[in-house]
């Protein structure tokens, strides 16, 4: 179970000025070997969160965009992260591309999309993923499955195919704006390369080597 990583070093010329850039070459790259079947969704992330006590959690989801602004996902607002997230706005992501021996570790601040872009969102969605987020109280407890299949089937009858579905006021996303972004290339011998875009207080990012 002891994988021996040959890829190929990440050094600090081969690096563009802004880390958003760097990941959308890396992510790029991602997407092209998911094509080829070598990687599952490379849009896949995991999101950590932790309440106002400071206590942890995780969870995998997808990213749904990304530009100079940051990283953004959807999820129900009334859900654990959502709420976590409204107490405590410090995250981080992360992007396991292990079959490429490479990671992509955010750490940010998260703050809601407004209403216009969440409602954009929400159309381009399938018609089934659009009544899911009305069907689903996310994280809540519910008795069995049968109670899920319901709501989703009553929800069928109200707005079948082809019928406008409104935007779930409890629904929308999250911009994580960057705080730090670190670049791991696995290297033989567990001596990996490890790049750390930081921010500066005037807004300028510096890059930081890490020790594997």
């Amino acid at each position: 179970m002891r994988a021996h990583y040959r890829a190929g070093g990440l050094d600090e010329p081969d690096l563009a000025p802004h880390p958003m850039d760097q990941f959308g070459r890396w992510f790029e790259q991602a997407a092209q070997a998911a094509v080829r079947g070598v990687v599952y969704e490379p849009n896949a992330m995991v999101v950590s969160t932790a309440d106002a006590d400071g206590r942890p959690s995780a969870r995998t989801v997808l990213l749904k965009q990304y530009d100079e602004r940051g990283f953004v996902f959807y999820t129900n607002y009334d859900s654990r992260k959502a709420r976590e997230l409204a107490a405590n706005p410090h995250v981080s992501l992360l992007f396991p591309w292990h079959p490429m021996a490479r990671q992509v570790i955010v750490q940010g601040v998260a703050r809601r999309t407004g209403r216009d872009e969440t409602a954009a969102y929400f159309r381009t969605r399938p018609h089934g993923s659009q009544l899911g987020a009305w069907a689903s109280a996310q994280s809540t407890v519910i008795d069995s499955r049968t109670e899920l299949d319901a709501s989703y089937e009553e929800l069928t009858a109200r707005y079948p195919e082809g019928e406008r579905v409104p935007v779930p006021p409890h629904w929308g996303g999250f911009r994580i704006a960057p705080r730090s972004v670190e670049f791991w290339q696995g290297r033989e011998n567990r001596l990996h390369d490890r790049l750390r875009y930081v921010a500066g207080a005037d807004g300028a990012w510096r890059v930081e080597r890490l020790s594997p």
